[in-house]
């Protein structure tokens, strides 16, 4: 064989592959979690890993790093081979050694990987300080200042510096990113790096990963649930279920011929950009109002105020005015920083306004003591991101929806008969009372606090980012949920979102704000079919998927277009 078919060769075999790989749990009887996994991941190439909660799409993923918890699973058969490397008998030292220098991985939530006790330029240098012992105190700060400029953070010496929590979401996930490519892995893991960042900071970071692919020639093994950054970024996607794998195509044929029913689900599972029609609605009384609302957070020091200077204060909202009628729902949508959460929780009176008004069916409850609030409480309630972190784990779903009825004098048995009708509200048994949170499943847990929101018979649900964290399909039934409560009860919704997709199936009306500002207003038909403001369209044109019409399984004819600044901005369609 020559040289140049030798390296041909070398140059088509897979990165990483996997056959029939198995994993189960250490219980008793032992439960199969991944049941026979096969895919394999060509050089410089993006493989979608897709599928809904515990389909085992992480766990997949932590068998190659070798990070499979110990104790609690295990793999039981199968292979796994990284350039030909079998990782699965390889020793512990050895597979220490190539995690960083041949394979690496980003996690979901970088504000838990990264350690908060260490500057982040050192964290980064601790990866060569274990795998490239050759290299001066000052050629590593060089690399790793190298490696902050590529991922296209400001002022590299200061964030050199900086500890994690002095960093947004977006720069944090840029920091994992130069962390997992420092040393130039052949294969990098990337799983959900994107679920929890904005539109727009999603868009930068999936074209950075991009862009660092096509530098160093790494292979990406890609772990969502989105199908929309799917759509933009997979060369082929492997669609798991139950621990196995269901289906495998190039993302072009998967998205115009899904081979499965399941993968059929998930497609058309996905919220369409299109604004739904408006509600007609009879009752046109408003029920939430907001005037003029403004909050500040910092004070105005004693020494700023006797030399006139100015405070250290930060506007998180300013003159922010809506108003929300009995049976619609209003999505106010932006960035992380633009004021959306804060003009949520000072209408909750969860936190202090600054200044202006907040009506509730007429009555300003804005500046209301607490023994004067209490009695309004009761009309607005919320339904929170994380249901887990909301609910009382130590308290039975039955408790947790009568709490809050005979805390204001429900009799405790007229409550329970109330929960009772609440769960079956939600599509829930009624023998869910009895159990606990942890008992139940995500999706579950989201309608388990909703009826709790219930309880209390309010005028008006604050929905902040309710269904975010949520499977697409799981995503859909909440929302039809939410649809349906609002036709039966008239219950009016304040919907905080960045998922546009979301704010166009469920949304009225949309409020746009930037940076505390309210920048557009009106018609979810009008404001996100056809925005007027930039930063509206700016954020229309970063929504991953746009171009795609998962439902219909076909490219969408139009969309919001704008013009390519360079050939690497220009989109290349499925």
């Amino acid at each position: 064989m020559s040289d140049d078919a030798t390296h041909a060769e070398l140059a088509s075999a897979p990165v990483l592959e996997i056959r029939g790989l198995k994993v189960t749990t250490h219980a008793s009887p032992a439960k199969p979690i991944l049941e026979g996994i096969d895919f394999s991941i060509a050089p410089g190439e993006t493989l979608c890993l897709v599928g809904e909660s515990g389909s085992g799409k992480s766990v997949t993923s932590l068998a190659v790093m070798g990070l499979l918890p110990k104790g609690s699973l295990t793999v039981t058969g199968g292979r796994i081979a990284l350039e030909g490397d079998a990782l699965l008998d390889t020793s512990p030292r050895r597979l220490r050694e190539l995690r960083a220098s041949r394979m690496a991985m980003i996690f979901q939530e970088p504000m838990t990987a990264l350690n908060p006790l260490m500057r982040v330029g050192e964290q980064i240098e601790e990866v060569l300080v274990m795998h490239r012992k050759g290299l001066s105190s000052a050629q590593r700060r060089e690399r790793v200042l190298e490696m902050l400029d590529q991922v296209q953070l400001p002022d590299i010496e200061r964030v050199y510096a900086s500890w994690p929590h002095q960093l947004s979401g977006g720069q944090r996930q840029r920091i994992m990113i130069a962390m997992a490519l420092v040393l130039e892995p052949k294969l990098l893991i990337a799983d959900e790096p994107t679920t929890a960042l904005d539109v727009t900071t999603q868009k930068q970071i999936l074209k950075l990963i991009k862009q660092l692919q096509e530098r160093h020639g790494t292979s990406v093994l890609f772990i969502t649930h989105d199908m929309g950054v799917v759509a933009d970024i997979a060369d082929r996607v492997c669609v798991m279920r139950h621990g196995a794998v269901v289906e495998t195509q190039p993302i072009a044929a998967l998205l115009r011929r899904p081979q499965t029913d399941y993968t059929r689900q998930l497609l058309t599972a996905v919220p369409s950009l299109r604004p739904r029609a408006a509600r007609e609605v009879t009752d046109r009384e408003v029920v939430l109002e907001a005037i003029e609302l403004e909050k500040r957070y910092g004070q105005t020091s004693r020494w700023a105020r006797l030399t006139g200077r100015a405070s250290a204060q930060t506007l998180a909202a300013s003159e922010v005015n809506f108003a929300l009628t009995r049976g619609r729902t209003l999505g106010i949508v932006g960035e992380s920083g633009s004021g959306k959460s804060t003009v949520a929780r000072c209408v909750m009176r969860m936190i202090e306004p600054t200044a202006g008004g907040v009506r509730v069916m007429g009555k300003d409850i804005a500046s209301l003591g607490r023994a004067a609030l209490r009695p309004h409480r009761k009309r607005i309630q919320m339904i929170f991101q994380d249901p887990f972190r909301s609910l009382n784990p130590r308290l039975t779903i039955g408790a947790s929806l009568i709490e809050g009825p005979v805390n204001y004098g429900t009799p405790r048995g007229e409550a329970l008969a109330r929960a009772a009708e609440l769960l079956a509200l939600v599509g829930l048994p009624k023998d869910a009372l009895a159990r606990y949170p942890h008992q139940f499943s995500g999706g579950q847990r989201q309608r388990i606090a909703i009826a709790r929101a219930l309880a209390m018979e309010p005028d008006v649900l604050v929905a902040d980012e309710a269904v975010s964290a949520l499977d697409v399909s799981v995503q859909a039934q909440v929302l039809a949920l939410l649809d349906d409560i609002q036709r039966r009860l008239g219950v009016a919704v304040l919907f905080i979102t960045h998922d546009l997709r979301v704010a166009a199936q469920i949304c009225d009306e949309v409020m746009v704000m930037q940076q505390g500002v309210v920048v557009e207003y009106g018609p979810a038909s009008r404001v996100l079919g056809a925005p007027e403001h930039p930063y509206t369209r700016s954020l229309m044109l970063a929504a991953p998927g746009r171009h795609w019409d998962f439902s219909q399984f076909r490219p969408l004819e139009h969309v919001l277009e704008e013009a390519p600044t360079s050939a690497s901005d220009a989109v290349v369609h499925p």
